[in-house]
C-alpha cells in the first residue's frame, strides 16, 4: 500500500497503525475478488483508508469496512473474505 499520495505527505503512522490499513487494504481489494478493477480503484481505497487513519481509526476491519461503505458496496459484500 504505497502509492503516491501527495496529500498524506505530513503524516505519520506507527508501526500498528500501518499493519492495521495493510490489513485493511488487503481484505478490500480480495472484496473485489479482482473484478478488473482498474488500479484508481485500488488508489481510492488507500486514500479512504489513510483519511480514516488520520481520524483514528486503527481497526482493520472498521477501515476495510467502511472503505467498502463509501465505494457504494453493500456490508455484506464488505464481509466477504
Amino acid at each position: 500500500m504505497t502509492p503516491d499520495l501527495p496529500y498524506f505527505q505530513q503524516v505519520f503512522f506507527g508501526p500498528d497503525a500501518i499493519r492495521a490499513m495493510d490489513a485493511a487494504f488487503d481484505k478490500a481489494c480480495r472484496s473485489l475478488h479482482d473484478a478488473g478493477q482498474p488500479e484508481i480503484v485500488k488508489e481510492v481505497i488507500a486514500k479512504r483508508i489513510i483519511s480514516l487513519a488520520c481520524d483514528g481509526e486503527r481497526d482493520p476491519d472498521r477501515l476495510c469496512d467502511e472503505t467498502l461503505k463509501a465505494l457504494g458496496l453493500r456490508r455484506s459484500f464488505a464481509n466477504a473474505g
